[in-house]
This record gives structure tokens, sequence and C-alpha cells, in this order.
């Protein structure tokens, strides 16, 4: 049986994607160094899935660790998550960013060469766009990362790409997320930030769970009709589905599109989720508008058309959907993981 490797599988969507893959019946292993996540996390996708399977605690900066899942598991394809993820934290402190990021990827890829593995579907990002004149991005649009965290999933990518000219036998596709919001349907995992959220949804639902007292709009003189930043959100069921359409499609990777966005090819600003988010949940969202952040852009939503293509995939859930699953993860678990006992003893 193919053995999977996913790194990162305690993360927000590396966790829903461990949950698909193991419904799916695929055996797997994973890592995590935990940073940002949680081993309650591991506890709630083996009751969800009502399987066991192995996870390391550990990181991949740490060659001795990876050398050794190598040795002990039969790795046939590693799914690719773990990373630092803030485009404005990465500003800030680059250096971070880069041996967490690419030289952390650069161990996992040398002990996959090493062991005669050569199938990876990677956590790439819609930042390795940068801000595009045509906001409507397709795969072959200009590269243009602004935040060190775009620049560090674009260096990836690329090291990927010289690895595939130089060994034609890899199979490789490199998934550009755009927004991923929601949680799993059932409420029991879900997006748990550690410290003060910086992205928009989880700081969202914690203001309507009464966490804090009001969401900041982090600037509102944009080029867009009612001046705050647009995104494409996207369910992350929708995008762990979006993995396992990689992982059924990934003997098929050409040369020529190993780049694949995951979006809805629709784009909302923060003004509009705000008020879907009122509509779906009944709750009112206090805001506040403060100055723009580093790293963030005007607009940016996806083509689409070459997953539809290549991997036979397209989102499901709309934005509605997105709201009500975020907000049912929010009311069951008010202190994110800290609920230890609750579904793991029924």
């Amino acid at each position: 049986m193919t053995k999977i490797l996913v790194t990162g599988g305690a993360g927000y969507i590396g966790s829903h994607t461990l949950l698909k893959l193991l419904m799916a019946d695929y055996d797997v292993v994973t890592i995590d160094n935990l940073s940002n996540s949680s081993y309650e996390v591991i506890n709630r996708i083996k009751f969800l899935a009502k399987r066991n399977f192995d996870f390391i605690e550990g990181d991949i900066c740490d060659k001795s660790v990876l050398k050794k899942i190598f040795i002990k598991y039969k790795i046939d394809t590693v799914i690719h998550f773990a990373g630092l993820k803030s485009s404005s934290e990465s500003n800030e402190i680059p250096l971070k960013y880069y041996k967490n990021n690419v030289v952390g990827s650069l161990n996992l890829f040398n002990e996959m060469a090493k062991n005669g593995v050569n199938k990876i579907v990677f956590s790439s990002s819609a930042t390795v766009y940068g801000e595009p004149e045509i906001r409507k991005c397709k795969e072959n649009s200009v590269l243009s990362p602004i935040s060190v965290y775009g620049k560090s999933k674009l260096l990836i990518e690329n090291i990927l790409q010289d690895i595939k000219n130089a060994h034609p036998e890899w199979r490789i596709f490199n998934l550009r997320y755009f927004n991923p919001i929601g949680a799993h349907p059932s409420g029991v995992i879900g997006e748990d930030p550690r410290n003060i959220p910086n992205i928009l949804f989880p700081f969202l639902t914690q203001v309507a769970i009464g966490k804090r007292e009001q969401l900041l709009v982090f600037g509102d003189t944009y080029d867009t009709s009612d001046g705050t930043g647009k995104r494409d959100y996207i369910h992350v069921e929708d995008l762990a589905f979006g993995h396992i359409a990689a992982l059924t499609n990934i003997d098929k990777a050409q040369d020529t599109n190993i780049n694949v966005n995951l979006g809805t090819g629709r784009s909302y600003s923060v003004i509009e989720i705000i008020r879907a988010f009122e509509q779906c949940s009944g709750k009112k969202i206090p805001f506040e508008i403060v100055g723009k952040r580093s790293g963030d852009i005007s607009e940016l939503y996806a083509d689409i058309s070459l997953a539809k293509k290549i991997l036979g995939w397209e989102a499901k859930f709309n934005i509605c959907d997105m709201c009500k699953d975020a907000w049912r993860w929010q009311q069951m678990n008010p202190e994110g993981f800290k609920n230890v006992v609750k579904y793991i003893s029924e």
C-alpha cells in the first residue's frame, strides 16, 4: 500500500487533509513540530477517522528526524504543508521564514532524493503572484511576491521545478491556495491560531464569540468597491479535497502544469465577508478600520480552469457554508483545542 508522509499534519489545512486521506483509506504518517498547533488535533483526527496512524513530533529543519522517518517507513509520496505562514510577520523576521520554509523544505527534498521518493504535493500560496495588474490570476501570470512569506513559497516552487527539469521522473504539484476559511462540518477540527490571529476569519469568529471586542480591518483605501481588500476565499474542506485530487492525478503531472490554483474564482471584500458572516450566523460584528499591513494587496482571485482540467476538481462550498462551519467550530470550541476531553471520550 502507498505510504504518504504528511508534513505539518496538525496544522489547519494539514489536519483537514490528513482526515480526508484517512477517510479515503490511505496509509499515512505525519510530522509536525506543534509550533502553531496542538497534539489535541491528532487525537481529534483519530476520533473522526476512527483509525490510528503514526504521528512524529518533530521539525523538518532537523535532518536527523527526517532521516529516521524515511528509514522506518517506506514512503511513496509526500504532501508538504510544514512552514510558517504570516505575510506581515515574515517581513519583520525574514531569516526565520527562510530558515523554516526554505531550508526545511531543502532538507525534506534531499531526504526524498536519497530514498528514491519522487512524488510530492506542495502547499504553495497565491501570494507568489504579488499584486498583478490583472487580478484574476492564471498559473502563468507574472510572479512577483511582495512578502517574504510569498518569496519563500516561490523559492520552493522554483527548487521543485529545477529538480523536475533535472529529474523528469519526479511528479510534482505545487498547489497555490487562495484564502482558506471554514472548518470541518462536525465542528471537531478547525482553525486555532496561537496568540492574536493575523488573518481575517479566526479574528472575526473570536469577536463573534465574545473573546475579542472588535475586528480590526486593515485599510479602507484599496482600489476596490468599498476600499477594503478583496480575496478569493475557499472552504478548507474544498482545499482538502483538492489534495486528494492532486494525489489521484500525481502520476500524470507534466513539466508544463505542475503549478495549480485552488480557489473559487471570485473575490469578496473584508466588508462583504463581515456582512455575509452576520447574515449566516445571526451575530453582529463590531469592527474598526486601522492602517494597512505590510505585504497586503488590493485584490486577488483565481483562474480555476487548470484545476478543473487536470485535477477534475472545483470548489463546492459557498461563502455561507464557509461562515456557518467556521462559526460552528468557534461555538463548539470557544478556547480552541484546549477543550481536550469533550469529543475523544464520546
